[in-house]
């Protein structure tokens, strides 16, 4: 069976906590690689109210077959009551990309 790629994609308010997701999830390889874009502005409905924020994004590099445990470990760290965390699967990328990747990150039932 081909392996499944995913980028995973959270959203979270202090630098400082994009960093403690970006590190725990490259330590524990359930991401090759975690970057963190911002300062970004966010705007949604909370709670029946728009509302503005500045946030940081974290765009995590990761397998399919991790998704659960991924999702479980980023909200052990999210302190969001409801935070984003949305899988978008990779529909292509450079062989050699990928292959890193799948070294990088461990497979299910590992570790």
């Amino acid at each position: 069976m081909m392996e499944e790629y995913i980028q995973v994609i959270t959203a979270i308010a202090k630098r400082e906590d994009a960093e403690k997701i970006a590190n725990a999830m490259v330590e524990k390889r359930l991401a090759a690689c975690v970057q963190i874009v911002g300062p970004i502005i966010s705007t949604y409905w909370w709670k029946g109210n728009i509302e503005w924020k500045e946030e940081w994004l974290c765009i995590i590099k990761s397998k399919k077959d991790i998704y659960d445990v991924l999702e479980k470990a980023i909200k052990v760290i999210h302190p969001y009551e409801t935070p984003e965390i949305f899988a978008l699967s990779v529909v292509a990328g450079s062989k050699e990309y990928l292959k890193w990747l799948s070294r990088e990150v461990q497979t299910r039932g590992s570790k």
